[in-house]
């Protein structure tokens, strides 16, 4: 997901002036006079009924939030408001009351507020009533065959975060043919967050200005010989706070189909304030996937939802051809170690045309060395990971544009059986992976965690493998004979890669 803005999940406390004491609890809604973008909170109501106090605050971003634990302490209210995001540490928010009117300040991940809000009438409060959209019953959407392989290509993501524009696009595209990366199997570009504008009269999602002509981006890029993929959000907003597709589900793939996209990520975001359970994510995923089924276009569709509800049992169910196991990657090596090594997906997921999505690569970002990208790069490989570059490919470094083309590495990743690697020996210092491949070979990857240079030696028997008459250094590229003993020396937090016959 991933995102800059990763939930809401806080503790509100109600103060009201020491005379009123709670003896009368406060009853009735406020309209907040203004509200920083994220979330957007636009009211407050406070019942009481039968002694027993409930509430709600709504937001833009997220709907109808309830108080949980709501409880009178003196004269304070005090209460929590979750969005459905597990991963969030609660946040101390204050509302005190000022004579008629409520002032409510605090923070908020990335930022601070103080607002003010006025007592609402009932067409106020009406006015900025939540709409709720419903989910389709349960259903099976076929799934297209459009990913025998892991997708490849490139995502602006990671580099670009939302300050993403079509002349990036554009350029991004002549670099990966000029660098020979889509001809090493780089063909998706694919832009994230931040394209989207507002909608029409009609509904119909326009990008924003940085995006002049959606269309004539999509031909242009299909024109260089590489296909092109969009994002959006189930709910209201976007990670990066723009419009999602909450309401306009079917109307924005259609939307997607027109341009010519190929690809969708579908990021769950502020969905998961109304999304929360295991079958209104999978309903929700199932209405895009049916709907993108609808407009007769061959769509990829990625499903961003951080490994929720054991996602790779059910992803091909709603059409889906990749699902994301965690929450978002960082370009530094505790976190794509973390997420490689530790929280790869079940490996009975993967196959063709469904596959574990650890997120995309950090490769030439700078946060990591050499070594360290280059076991980043073998690890997807060997996790038969979808590899979506999310470097600047207009200004690789040699070592960046040696690394992401290595085919010998590349042809692991896309081998045709799908199967996923495991470690067959793990410690605190080291890890060894195999992965059978359909040529009957098997790739193994010897990773070092320590942060100095180790030897790792043993017999061939004792990862499984009965010996090996040809081994290929898939980073050296050289070939040698190993018969039944191996021995490598693996720098800090480096790799060693093979190919073993």
């Amino acid at each position: 997901m991933r995102k800059l803005f990763l939930g809401l999940s806080v503790v509100f406390t109600l103060l009201l002036p020491v005379s009123q004491a709670l003896a009368k609890p406060p009853e009735g809604g406020w309209v907040f006079d203004s509200s920083p973008n994220y979330p957007d909170f636009t009211r407050v109501i406070i019942k009481e009924t039968g002694g027993k106090l409930t509430g709600v605050i709504t937001s833009r971003w997220y709907g109808d939030l309830p108080m949980q634990d709501l409880r009178a302490e003196g004269d304070t209210l005090v209460f929590k408001i979750n969005n459905g995001n597990p991963r969030v540490t609660p946040t101390g928010i204050v509302i005190k009351a000022e004579g008629i009117s409520i002032r409510m300040t605090g923070n908020l991940w990335y930022q601070s507020f103080n607002l003010t809000a006025h007592k609402g009438s009932k067409r106020e409060l009406k006015a900025l009533d939540f709409q709720v959209y419903p989910l389709p019953p349960y259903r099976v959407v076929p799934q297209k065959a459009l990913a025998p392989t892991p997708p490849m290509g490139w995502n602006s993501w990671n580099r670009f975060n939302t300050e993403i524009d079509d002349k990036t696009v554009r350029e991004i595209a002549d670099a990966l043919v000029s660098s020979g990366l889509r001809d090493a199997g780089y063909v998706y570009v694919n832009i994230d967050d931040g394209w989207q504008g507002m909608r029409d009269a009609d509904g119909v999602l326009m990008p924003n200005a940085k995006f002049p002509d959606m269309k004539a981006l999509a031909d242009y890029v299909h024109s260089r010989g590489l296909k092109i993929g969009i994002y959006s959000s189930q709910g209201p907003k976007t990670c990066g706070g723009y419009e999602g597709s909450y309401g306009h589900v079917e109307q924005d793939a259609r939307t997607f189909a027109n341009w010519g996209m190929d690809y969708l990520k579908y990021d769950l975001c502020s969905g998961e304030a109304f999304y929360y359970t295991k079958e209104a994510v999978y309903a929700s995923y199932q209405q895009m996937g049916e709907a993108l089924a609808a407009t007769g276009r061959d769509i990829v569709f990625s499903l961003c939802q951080y490994g929720r509800f054991d996602v790779g049992s059910w992803g091909r169910d709603v059409g889906g051809h990749l699902w994301r196991t965690t929450g978002d990657i960082e370009d530094n090596y505790a976190r794509m170690a973390w997420i490689g090594f530790d929280a790869n997906g079940k490996p009975n997921h993967t196959g063709p045309n469904g596959w574990n999505d650890p997120d995309m690569l950090e490769v030439g970002n700078g946060g990591m060395t050499t070594d360290e990208y280059k076991t980043h790069m073998s690890l997807w490989a060997l996790m038969a990971a979808p590899l979506l570059l999310g470097n600047d490919v207009r200004s690789m470094t040699p070592e960046t544009a040696a690394i992401l083309s290595n085919r010998d590495v590349i042809a692991i990743d896309q081998d045709i059986a799908g199967v996923q690697g495991l470690p067959v020996k793990k410690d605190a210092t080291h890890e060894i992976w195999t992965k059978k491949l359909s040529d009957g070979a098997t790739a193994v990857g010897l990773f070092n965690h320590s942060d100095r240079p180790i030897t790792l030696s043993g017999e061939w028997a004792q990862i499984g493998l009965g010996g090996a008459s040809e081994v290929r250094d898939l980073w050296t590229h050289t070939n040698t004979r190993s018969d039944k003993a191996y021995s490598y020396t693996l720098p800090a937090h480096g790799v060693v890669m093979l190919k073993v016959r």
